[in-house]
C-alpha cells in the first residue's frame, strides 16, 4: 500500500499526466492482444472523455487509494475476464494475457517517467529505482506476474525497448488512435458549454496531437510512417515549455486530480 512518502504520491498527482495518455494509449493499443481488445470492447471512440476519466480514476485509486486498492485491482481483472476473441491475425486472445497486462502496466509507469522528462522536472534516477519498485509492487496486487517486471529498472528499459523494436505493431487499432486524436471537432467534454468548446477544441486536439507523435520512441513514430517536421518540434518545445512554466502557478484544485488533492492534503495533517 502506498503512502505520502512514495514516489508514485509525489510523481503522479497532477494533470500534466494527461499530456502523456495519448501516447501511453498508443503504445498499449500497438500490441495485438491490447488492440484487439480494444478494438473489440472498448467505447474510447464514442465516449473518449468518460473513457479518459474511468482510466484516470482507476489510476488515481492504485495510486492514492490505499484501503481502495485491492479492490479496484479485482475490479479490473474481473472486468477484463470475459474479453476474448480472435485478433486480426487470427490468433485467440485474452485481455488477460500475462504479456499483455504486463504491458500497459509498464508502459504507465515509463510514462510517468517521459512524461515528467517532457512536462516537468525530471524524475531523479534514485527516484526512478524507487518508484520502480513500487510499481512492481502495485503490479503484483493487479496480478501482473513477476516475471512480466524485470527486478531492476536498467532490465525493465531493456524489456521496454525490445517491446517496441519486436512486438508493436502498425493495426486498426492504432491508427483509430490517431484518427481520435487528430479530430479537430473533438466531442465536448462533459461539462464544457460547446461555444467554448467549438474555440478550444481544435487546440486541444493539435496539442495533444502534437504532444504524442512527438515524444513516442522514434523506432516506433518510424514504422508507423509519421512525419516529423521541424515546425512540429518547435511546437512541442513551446508546449513544454508553457506547461513547465504554467503548471506550478496554478492552484492545487486545479492543478492535482481531487483524489490527489485529499490524499496531499490528509498527508499534511
Amino acid at each position: 500500500m502506498l503512502g505520502p512518502d512514495s514516489e508514485a504520491w509525489r510523481n503522479v498527482l497532477d494533470w500534466r499526466m494527461l499530456l502523456g495518455s495519448g501516447r501511453a494509449l498508443l503504445l498499449q493499443v500497438a500490441h495485438p492482444t491490447v488492440g484487439a481488445g480494444v478494438a473489440h470492447y472498448s467505447d474510447f471512440r464514442q465516449r473518449p472523455w468518460q473513457r479518459l476519466q474511468r482510466t484516470v480514476d482507476s489510476l488515481m485509486t492504485m495510486t492514492y487509494g490505499q484501503h481502495r486498492m485491492a479492490v479496484e485491482a479485482k475490479r479490473l481483472r474481473e472486468l477484463h475476464r470475459s474479453f476474448t476473441g480472435v485478433d486480426h491475425h487470427g490468433r485467440r486472445y485474452s485481455a488477460l494475457n500475462p504479456d499483455a497486462y504486463g504491458w500497459v502496466h509498464a508502459t504507465l509507469f515509463e510514462g510517468t517517467l517521459d512524461t515528467h522528462a517532457n512536462y516537468a522536472t525530471p524524475i531523479p534516477r534514485p527516484a526512478q529505482e524507487r518508484m520502480y519498485q513500487e510499481w512492481r509492487a502495485i503490479g503484483e496486487v493487479l496480478g501482473v506476474r513477476a516475471k512480466q517486471m524485470p527486478e531492476r529498472l536498467d532490465g525493465f528499459f531493456d524489456y521496454f525497448n525490445g517491446m517496441v523494436a519486436d512486438c508493436l505493431e502498425d493495426n486498426a487499432t492504432v491508427r483509430t488512435v490517431l484518427a481520435t486524436l487528430g479530430d479537430r471537432r473533438p466531442q465536448c467534454p462533459p461539462g464544457w458549454p460547446r461555444p467554448v468548446w467549438r474555440l478550444l477544441g481544435p487546440i486541444s486536439s493539435d496539442t495533444i496531437l502534437t504532444a504524442t507523435v512527438g515524444t513516442l520512441p522514434p523506432v516506433f513514430r518510424d514504422r508507423l510512417g509519421l512525419q516529423w517536421t521541424e515546425r512540429a518540434e518547435r511546437m512541442l518545445g513551446a508546449v513544454k515549455l508553457a506547461v513547465r512554466m504554467g503548471m506550478p502557478l496554478l492552484p492545487d484544485k486545479v492543478r492535482y486530480h481531487p483524489m490527489a488533492l485529499a490524499a496531499k492534503r490528509s498527508a499534511r495533517q
